[in-house]
């Protein structure tokens, strides 16, 4: 079991803040101007990864304009359009990738990539990427897994779509080329994606099975759904980003503002801190609290020889008199002290 993987300077896995990383995927709209532009935002956000896709459209697929080759036309956001003109579209040619890894680096950023073909893993090489992301679609492909997994470095593996039998087969086959670590994602391969199939309950189950870290690649809408990913251990949140969705774009309608990124940055941080531990009782910061539970106290002025009644001695804030549970061994006894309104009540006064 491994319970954590380093990707560049950072400890992904049990018992760490989330790692959350910004796919650029085509938000960049073919402009590497703007494709620079995400980069900072995701910089000035406080994510602590950028993430490419490396492809050109004749890596991922082949122009044939048949059926087979293109999206459904009931499909939310594609419907009808053919892959090779889509991913003509999408794809953030490979003369982008050096001055975008280069403007990452120099903002504090991790930048890896999702490679598709072997001319994709030869250009990340060359630019010495941290770490390899595996595409859901691409899980099946367990030579294009085995040719990343040979390079050493970390593989993240979505697994939108898998079935707990493909999903062994990849793992099995990342463990046996040399992967540097694997991370798993929870992920459901539609764009957008409901929030009702997410089914993060699987995020426990995938830790449990395969003993590596599990994060969600996550295409429903907001930060909701990833958020409440880290309750079920999720450590790596990789969500879509754009400059703006007004923009438009091929993966907009499912990409997070830079804002909303920066909120998910700040919110899955604070939800893995309030994870806490499994202790029960007062916490450092409830101390202080302590000090107004309920006691017994004197609300009233007496002499010595006067007996306790309900108009004299009651239950009320703050602590420091016995416990209210002692009141009726109380009652009906004599002070045996002048005791002034407002002192604890104790065994020594009665």
């Amino acid at each position: 079991m491994t319970t954590t993987v380093k990707i560049g300077p950072h400890v992904v896995g049990a018992g760490e803040r989330p790692f959350v990383v910004a796919e650029m995927s085509g938000n960049h709209n073919g402009d590497l101007d703007r494709a620079l532009a995400i980069v900072d935002a995701v910089a000035a956000s406080g994510a602590h990864a950028l993430k490419l896709q490396t492809y050109r459209p004749d890596t991922i697929t082949i122009d044939v304009d048949t059926p087979a080759f293109r999206i459904s036309g009931g499909h939310e956001l594609w419907g009808g359009q053919n892959l090779y003109r889509l991913y003509e579209r999408a794809h953030t040619p490979y003369e982008w990738h050096a001055p975008i890894f280069a403007r990452a680096r120099e903002r504090g950023l991790t930048v890896f990539s999702s490679p598709f073909d072997a001319t994709a893993v030869e250009l990340l090489e060359e630019l010495d990427a941290p770490a390899y992301k595996i595409a859901s679609s691409e899980l099946v492909d367990l030579p294009l897994i085995r040719l990343v997994a040979g390079t050493g470095k970390p593989l993240v593996i979505s697994t939108g779509m898998a079935t707990v039998a493909e999903i062994d087969a990849a793992v099995r086959t990342a463990r046996e080329g040399g992967a540097g670590g694997i991370v798993l994602l929870a992920c459901t391969a539609s764009y957008p994606a409901p929030p009702a199939d997410s089914n993060l309950r699987r995020i426990p189950v995938l830790a449990d099975a395969f003993g590596v870290p599990v994060g969600l690649s996550d295409h429903t809408p907001g930060i909701g759904v990833p958020v409440a990913s880290v309750a079920l251990g999720a450590c790596f949140i990789e969500k879509h980003v754009t400059l703006d969705r007004a923009d438009g774009g091929v993966d907009s309608d499912f990409s997070l503002n830079p804002d909303e990124l920066a909120a998910l940055v700040v919110e899955s941080g604070r939800a893995y801190a309030a994870l806490g531990g499994t202790a029960i009782g007062p916490t450092p910061a409830e101390r202080e609290g302590l000090r107004f539970r309920r006691s017994l106290y004197v609300v009233a002025d007496v002499r010595a020889g006067d007996p306790v009644t309900a108009d004299n001695v009651r239950s009320i804030r703050p602590a420091g008199g016995l416990p209210p549970v002692e009141i009726e061994k109380v009652l009906g006894r004599t002070f045996a002290v002048d005791v002034p309104r407002g002192t604890p009540l104790s065994w020594d006064l009665v």
